[in-house]
């Protein structure tokens, strides 16, 4: 099969487009013809070395972290899968023309979604909830600030915590305001504007996608016993705020989860935005893209 395979740390050119086995299933798993891949910033933090203190990488290796396809093997003792479904899935390996997932972790592609475009949805859409639901555990009635909200992450958060009958706070650059109106958050609020941060009240959690000195500053507007939850690991001043409870959310997989979040873009209630679609032998340019930052998912076709 094709696959894009990194053999060393570095830039996007590391990323090499070639030959290599056919994976096959074992037991418990299932091989499933991808039919596209999306870029994570994991892939890019992963091929650079930014990670490797925490995530080293035996190279050389295949990135991808998630995908959808068609089921192409099923390994032994898998119930609940056949030749020819529909499939997606968080897994490992996914920049490949062929991938082999655990049973457990794998989700029937729902009937009205498009099988290219689900791939998209896993890895942000599961993030996304479990940066709300085992994050920040908010509860109806509650308030909680989600940066970055215009991301893939973030409106899966978003959405999540509307679903827990939260009061939600869009977090987004002064430059988005207009456009996240449409997420369906009772309040936008421009991260960049100094003015409306400092207007800003307690709130009883914030979910974190974005880190930096933003998330410092939020830091301090949450609540004593409030919850301070994100995906890209804790504000450099933690410390000071020893009132409030970090929690650092790194996403498993749940199979539940993903359908259940397809199933909600599938109906229009969740839009997770796709900016292009590439062909998996460009994978180096559509990483190299992504890095530049944006709002719409990249999908590689293989």
């Amino acid at each position: 099969m094709k696959a894009v395979v990194l053999h060393e740390y570095g830039g996007p050119d590391k990323l090499k487009y070639e030959d290599v086995p056919d994976p096959v299933a074992g037991d418990g798993q299932v091989l499933v013809r991808v039919a596209a891949a999306s870029v994570n910033p994991i892939d890019f933090k992963l091929r650079s070395g930014a990670m490797k203190a925490f995530v080293p990488l035996e190279l050389p290796t295949i990135l991808g972290r998630d995908f959808s396809g068609i089921v192409r093997e099923v390994g032994k003792g898998v119930n609940g899968f056949k030749l020819g479904d529909k499939v997606m899935a968080v897994g490992n390996g996914a920049y490949a023309e062929l991938v082999v997932v655990a049973a457990q972790d794998l989700a029937l592609v729902p009937e009205k979604l498009d099988l290219v475009k689900a791939a998209a949805l896993p890895l942000v859409t599961l993030t996304g909830e479990q940066l709300i639901a085992l994050g920040t555990k908010i509860q109806a009635g509650q308030t909680v600030l989600i940066t970055g909200a215009l991301g893939g992450v973030g409106r899966s958060a978003v959405w999540t915590a509307k679903k827990a009958g939260a009061k939600v706070i869009a977090g987004v650059k002064k430059s988005q305001v207009k456009e996240a109106a449409g997420l369906g958050a009772d309040q936008v609020l421009a991260l960049d504007d100094a003015a409306a941060m400092e207007k800003l009240g307690f709130v009883d959690a914030v979910a974190d996608t974005v880190d930096g000195e933003t998330g410092q500053k939020l830091l301090a507007k949450v609540k004593q016993g409030g919850v301070y939850a994100s995906v890209v690991g804790p504000p450099a001043n933690a410390a000071m705020h020893p009132t409030v409870k970090i929690e650092a959310v790194q996403s498993k997989p749940d199979a539940a989860t993903v359908r259940s979040m397809a199933e909600d873009v599938a109906a229009g209630k969740l839009v997770i935005p796709i900016d292009r679609m590439v062909p998996l032998a460009e994978a180096a340019n559509a990483q190299a893209a992504a890095e530049k930052g944006g709002i719409g998912k990249i999908l590689l076709l293989a």
